[in-house]
């Protein structure tokens, strides 16, 4: 199994100086990851740098508390997806989820998709598993599909906890084939990583600082 092809390998912690940003790019070209997932501010950057290799980019968008209006979304889903990215992983308003408003929920998720498609971009929906019920989690994974995204993600990475198998088998469950799956946060061994392809999920959010220790099989310590 090469685990590094599924990773998206995560340079967002927002006090990155930009050589710290080059080098963790770098870093994921050199481990041939699936793409460099970066902030909206490093696009150029990492486009750039990416250029030529197996890496591609994707960049998060209203990261990372999903919170913006549906036309904020939209509108910078526009942006980014004009400058190059392959992916743009998007936050749900999971505090709308929370109060049951699944229509606003959709009209955000919706907006980005349809700005991403005119330009060949693929969307991922994160969650923020850890803040909502299995019931939620599997209800945000059929507006995710109703509203067109290619993936379902669980976390940020920057909340209280990431990924867990409770969250994951929910969305699997859920999206019976029609959605793809990625558990993203707390990845920091090859047992877990290798645990969540084993389950069925197609893409892995990993922290810069943990894919050269599960590549090598070792424990990262890395706090995404």
């Amino acid at each position: 199994m090469k685990i590094n092809r599924y990773f998206d390998h995560a340079v967002l912690k927002p006090n990155m100086t930009e050589q710290e940003v080059k080098d963790a790019i770098q870093l994921g070209i050199d481990y041939d990851v699936y793409s460099v997932c970066v902030r909206p501010c490093d696009i150029d950057l990492a486009v750039s740098m990416c250029k030529g290799t197996n890496t591609l980019v994707s960049c998060v968008l209203d990261f990372p508390h999903g919170d913006s209006s549906a036309e904020g979304k939209a509108a910078l889903a526009e942006l980014y997806a004009a400058k190059g990215v392959a992916e743009i992983d998007m936050v749900m308003n999971y505090g709308f989820a929370r109060s049951g408003k699944w229509d606003e929920v959709k009209k955000g998720i919706e907006g980005v998709v349809q700005a991403a498609k005119k330009h060949g971009v693929g969307v991922k929906v994160i969650f923020e598993s850890c803040e909502l019920t299995v019931e939620e989690i599997k209800k945000g994974t059929e507006i995710a599909i109703e509203a067109g995204a290619d993936f379902v993600k669980t976390s940020t990475g920057f909340a209280a906890s990431g990924a867990s198998e409770e969250a994951v088998q929910a969305m699997l469950d859920a999206s019976k084939g029609r959605i793809k799956v990625k558990p993203s946060g707390g990845i920091r061994n090859f047992e877990t990583a290798k645990k969540y392809v084993d389950m069925g999920a197609a893409r892995l959010g990993v922290g810069f600082g943990s894919t050269p220790a599960i590549c090598k099989g070792e424990e990262s310590t890395e706090a995404y």
